[in-house]
């Protein structure tokens, strides 16, 4: 693989990545109507708590497809390693607003405890199983694309989907049974949507600290490091990789190399190992933007 197929390939992961965050956004829009209006047509909290969720995938949705265009911009003045963290300052803010938002309905819900007098009617458990249906769908759709493009962050995504099916899933089970559960009816619907409150919370937390990790330069997976590294070793005049550094930021990675060579070759045939280490890398992980390479000598 050439260094122009690399770019492409790198620009593929982002238009599949953008195609996914797009068929997840309209979805969600389509699904968040739904259940406000189940919700307020039925007076069920747990359609709400449903429905905040899917406001949240709105916002998620919509703030990740256009971190991914302002990631994907070539560097600048301002910003020499480029804009590719764009994406996890999106994560981190929708992360802080699902758990947020969560937090508010939960307090709302507990404050109205007992008001209901009757339990929501049956068909709304239909709008909640659409729903699980509508995600599962998505699940399956954005996981294929996952493995494909062996892409974290769209494999993260495509859990959150099948999380949202589960709950779902869990708030058709609870509305169809209300009316069927005697005195207990009433507690059924706010027991469900206090459940998906703090589903979500502990959902916005991890988002939270994984966004939180990226952000502060943690290093890659050992599966890619390690291939990094047999790139740099499989290069002719490399003795060893003395150091390697690996860190992702949004969908692409930055790699810092340490290469020891013999040293009393010439610097310029040093300087052109290095270049050989770089583009090796370059050409075999197309979501590595940037690589820099250090040449050290090699004591026998």
């Amino acid at each position: 693989m050439n260094l122009s197929n690399s770019a492409q390939d790198r620009q593929n992961v982002y238009r599949d990545a953008r195609r996914a965050a797009g068929w997840g956004l309209g979805a969600n829009c389509l699904l968040a109507a739904l259940k406000l209006a189940g919700g307020a047509l039925t007076g069920s909290a747990a359609l709400l708590a449903d429905a905040v969720n899917s406001l949240g995938d709105v916002a998620s949705a919509g703030a990740v497809r256009g971190a991914l265009h302002v990631a994907q911009q070539d560097e600048d003045e301002e910003h020499p390693y480029g804009h590719s963290k764009a994406e996890s300052i999106a994560g981190l803010s929708v992360a802080l607003l699902v758990a947020f938002s969560a937090l508010m309905l939960a307090a709302e819900t507990i404050r109205s405890w007992g008001s209901a007098a009757h339990p929501p009617p049956a068909w709304a458990a239909s709008v909640a199983g659409l729903s699980a249906l509508i995600k599962e769908g998505l699940y399956h759709y954005t996981c294929h694309i996952a493995r494909r493009l062996d892409a974290a962050s769209l494999r993260a995504i495509a859990w959150d989907h099948r999380s949202d099916a589960l709950a779902s899933a869990a708030i058709a089970a609870a509305l169809f049974i209300a009316p069927y559960s005697g005195p207990l009816a009433p507690l059924v619907d706010p027991i469900a949507a206090l459940v998906v409150c703090v589903f979500l919370i502990a959902i916005g937390v991890q988002l939270f600290a994984r966004t939180a990790a990226e952000l502060m330069d943690q290093q890659a997976s050992p599966a890619l490091t390690a291939s990094v590294r047999q790139a740099g070793e499989g290069i002719e005049g490399v003795c060893d990789v003395e150091k390697l550094r690996v860190r992702k930021s949004g969908l692409e990675f930055f790699v810092e190399i340490h290469v020891q060579v013999d040293g009393q070759m010439t610097v310029s045939r040093g300087h052109r190992i290095g270049h050989s280490v770089k583009d090796a890398i370059l050409a075999k992980h197309p979501r590595i933007r940037d690589v820099h390479v250090h040449i050290e000598p090699h004591d026998e």
